[in-house]
């Protein structure tokens, strides 16, 4: 009974709207925040709001100067994002 119980919740949580954005937010704020420390100038509002853009030095994604390392983890969080549907 308690396995049933289990995962009915795991369902629940899964398909539930009020959590269904939370991992989009959480890797595009980890995209973001790579952007961020290598100096991009955010250009939608909610992202100057939430990072800023002081101290920012590129204008266009394509000019930030990212690591190899860095790179494939952006690579990597796209991939996740598209899978899992988030907005862009």
């Amino acid at each position: 009974m308690l396995r049933l119980a289990f995962a009915c919740l795991a369902s629940c949580i899964t398909l539930s709207p009020a959590l269904a954005g939370f991992p989009c937010d959480e890797l595009r704020a980890e995209r973001n925040s790579t952007y961020k420390d290598a100096g991009y100038c955010f250009k939608t509002a909610q992202a100057i709001r939430e990072y800023g853009n002081a101290d920012c030095r590129y204008d266009d994604i394509a000019d930030v100067p990212l690591s190899a390392a860095a790179r494939k983890k952006i690579a990597e969080i796209v991939a996740d994002e598209r899978r899992n549907g988030c907005a862009r």
